[in-house]
């Protein structure tokens, strides 16, 4: 059978929602399914990014032949609403990835408005059983299909570089992201533990060196500078990856936080693409998958994080790392993703 999809305008390519959205549409390609829009593109400028994103979207949806089947991203701002509405007058079957859900994320107060506009299909796929659950709770009715993980496309193969560490001590535990305000400030305070005997090794846009707490000499954060999210892998280097976010160094707190108990961080990805086991906060929904996987540990307060490297064993460390290295195999092919929409289409 032939699936079909909409490719489109993604402005950034720092942009951690932008590259999961363009490896969807790689992977989708890989499958069989045929881009029916105008060629994926990377324009910065939003006004222009839109105008060809709505004569992409027209194109496509001219094009787009009746009674098939179409995969659609959630979620795509302006025009979802034209697709769904052009993709039911012609009878198709709508399969939808959901990247995120506003509401869970605190940026809407209205659950049934957002569900409206992702289950207008006959099936979703979400990141985790924890975002299945959420759904289940709304007495959604459509097949809900749990991703487990998001894939990470690279073009030049699997990064190599950190293959030689045997996680020698002291720790060097990796953050990327953006150092936005609320978005992980926490990171600012981990000087002022009780214990840190490990290093923090820092990439992403905005940090600012003028927020630390004490001197640049005495701090365990090293900034690494900035690259785009199909660069970034290949420059990483460290013995762990951390996912938390929030405001506070004793729990994922505030919007970002929060939402760690739904979804499924990009970046987790991207550490062990790099080889590296992850550090999670233990209410994270992704914790599951680490433990499942045996790729990490958990913990519920940053201030243990000392005392749980130090009893970790150089033997328990190289077993997650060759655990991380099947799973980074299957990650960096698509094969999440891959199964997903195979098991979504067996169920419309």
């Amino acid at each position: 059978m032939i699936g079909y999809y909409i490719s489109r305008n993604y402005k950034s390519l720092f942009n951690a929602a932008g590259k999961a959205k363009t490896d969807c549409e790689f992977i989708l390609q890989k499958m069989g399914f045929k881009n029916l829009g105008l060629k994926q593109s990377s324009i910065p400028n939003s006004a222009a990014g839109t105008i060809k994103n709505f004569f992409g979207i027209s194109i496509a949806l001219l094009r787009l032949p009746f009674k098939s089947t179409i995969c659609t991203q959630y979620p795509l701002n302006k025009f979802r609403g034209y697709v769904l509405f052009m993709a039911k007058l012609k009878g198709c079957k709508i399969v939808t990835i959901v990247h995120d859900v506003r509401f869970l994320k605190g940026r809407t107060g209205n659950a049934s408005k957002e569900l409206k506009k992702i289950i207008t299909s006959d099936a979703i796929i979400v990141h985790n059983q924890a975002m299945k659950n959420w759904f289940l709770e709304q007495k959604i009715k459509i097949p809900i299909i749990v991703l487990g993980i998001f894939d990470y496309i690279l073009n030049d193969g699997l990064p190599e570089q950190n293959n030689a560490n045997k996680g020698n001590k002291p720790y060097e535990v990796v953050y990327a992201g953006g150092f936005g305000e609320g978005k992980n400030s926490y990171i600012y305070d981990l000087d002022t533990l009780e214990k840190n005997n490990f290093k923090m090794k820092l990439y992403g846009i905005g940090f600012d060196y003028e927020k630390l707490k004490v001197s640049k000499q005495e701090s365990i954060l090293s900034y690494l500078g900035a690259f785009p999210s199909d660069q970034v892998a290949y420059k990483i280097e460290g013995s762990f990856g951390l996912v938390w976010d929030g405001i506070s160094t004793e729990e994922c707190s505030g919007q970002y936080g929060q939402y760690l108990k739904f979804n499924n961080p990009h970046k987790t990805s991207l550490y062990i693409l790099c080889g590296l086991p992850i550090i999670v906060w233990d209410k994270a929904a992704i914790s599951a998958f680490v433990l499942e996987n045996n790729i990490g540990i958990t913990i519920s307060n940053l201030k243990d994080l000392s005392d749980k490297l130090e009893k970790l064993s150089g033997e328990d460390y190289m077993t997650m790392k060759a655990n991380v290295n099947k799973v980074r195999t299957k990650i960096i092919s698509g094969e999440y993703l891959n199964n997903a929409v195979n098991e979504a289409l067996q169920n419309i």
